[in-house]
């Protein structure tokens, strides 16, 4: 599903075919309706999505309502985010960020 922001959702039933599975590195924000900081990165991933296309899958995981997934990857905080590439886990980092920053740190995994 995609939402408003242009970033697909995925859940704990699809994460395994949507992230593990996925060819491209993806992006993963854990994040939750009642978290400002999370809105607060609505755009910035929108627009990391549509420029990184092709080259990173950017999706976002409601923590409320996916459970395992988010207890599997022991996230505590949101946002938190991970990027996923062959199915593993290589790179978290916790709390919003400019997208300066997030493209910083990203260049390393992309």
């Amino acid at each position: 599903m995609i939402d408003p922001t242009g970033v697909a959702s995925v859940t704990d039933a699809d994460f395994e075919a949507e992230v593990i599975g996925a060819e491209l590195p993806v992006l993963v924000e854990f994040t939750a309706d009642w978290c400002p900081p999370c809105r607060q990165m609505g755009p910035v991933l929108s627009a990391l999505a549509a420029e990184e296309e092709g080259r990173l899958k950017v999706v976002q995981l409601d923590v409320d309502t996916n459970p395992e997934t988010t207890n599997a990857y022991q996230v505590l905080s949101m946002p938190t985010f991970m990027v996923f590439r062959g199915g593993e886990p290589v790179k978290a980092m916790v709390g919003a960020r400019p997208r300066r920053r997030l493209l910083e740190e990203l260049s390393d995994v992309l």
